[in-house]
């Protein structure tokens, strides 16, 4: 494997990779903003080793929080660090849900390179939630479950220790994410909740993608899931091969 390493509104079908908008680091369209992207992720990896898929995954989490020493926050579940980054973009390659936690995450997953359907969990369960006092995030997650939108998808919280805490409930129950992102920020069980779906990830096999600490955010969130979206778009380009 070398370092050459889902849809948003507005995504094209599937079928080859010319079928793709490109993927475009950042955000960046135009020649002027890809130059600044180019140039932001060149003086990442002066900070971060390049060598392997889950070093992708640090760069990205070192640029989505503008702190060199995130790099050593990141945590990859599975019997490999490469494992949750390979899950990771074979569900994206595979056209899997990404289902986040809150509007804001949703709203910085990427619409280029890639034809994932992409939905945000706040919203369901109001019901759930209004009978048993619980979080409305914790009573959305809950909610999609019941309806089977977790199995096989790309599932990513970036706000809500709450709604980490129902993940990792759901998958104790037998729900089998393809991969899962959490980095709920906050003074309040988010490095707890993270710690317990780590825990439990790693019981039950699942793929995850998580950080230590009271840091976090729907940013780094958002930024770490697109990362998986670009490396799914060097493979389909052919520029990084998958184990």
């Amino acid at each position: 494997m070398t370092t050459e390493d889902c849809r948003t509104d507005g995504g094209s079908e599937a079928g080859n990779a010319s079928d793709f908008e490109e993927y475009a680091d950042l955000g960046a369209t135009t020649e002027n903003a890809m130059a600044i992207a180019e140039t932001s992720m060149d003086r990442v990896r002066d900070l971060v080793p390049d060598e392997t898929v889950a070093d992708r995954i640090r760069q990205k989490s070192v640029h989505a929080t503008g702190d060199p020493e995130f790099q050593h926050l990141v945590r990859f579940t599975g019997e490999t660090e490469a494992e949750p980054v390979v899950a990771g973009a074979r569900a994206v390659l595979d056209e899997q849900p990404i289902v986040t936690d809150i509007t804001m995450v949703k709203a910085g997953i990427t619409g280029r390179g890639h034809d994932c359907p992409v939905q945000k969990a706040i919203g369901n369960g109001a019901e759930l939630a209004k009978q048993t006092g619980t979080t409305r995030t914790a009573a959305s997650v809950l909610e999609l479950d019941k309806q089977g939108v977790y199995d096989g998808a790309i599932a990513v919280i970036g706000n809500a220790p709450t709604a980490a805490l129902a993940l990792a409930d759901c998958i104790e129950d037998g729900t089998r994410p393809a991969v899962v992102v959490a980095t709920p920020v906050g003074f309040v069980k988010a490095a707890e909740s993270r710690t317990r779906l780590r825990e439990v990830a790693d019981s039950y096999g699942v793929p995850a993608i998580t950080n230590v600490g009271r840091r976090g955010g729907s940013g780094l969130a958002a930024g770490l899931t697109n990362e998986l979206v670009h490396v799914a778009s060097d493979v389909r380009s052919g520029e990084v091969d998958l184990p």
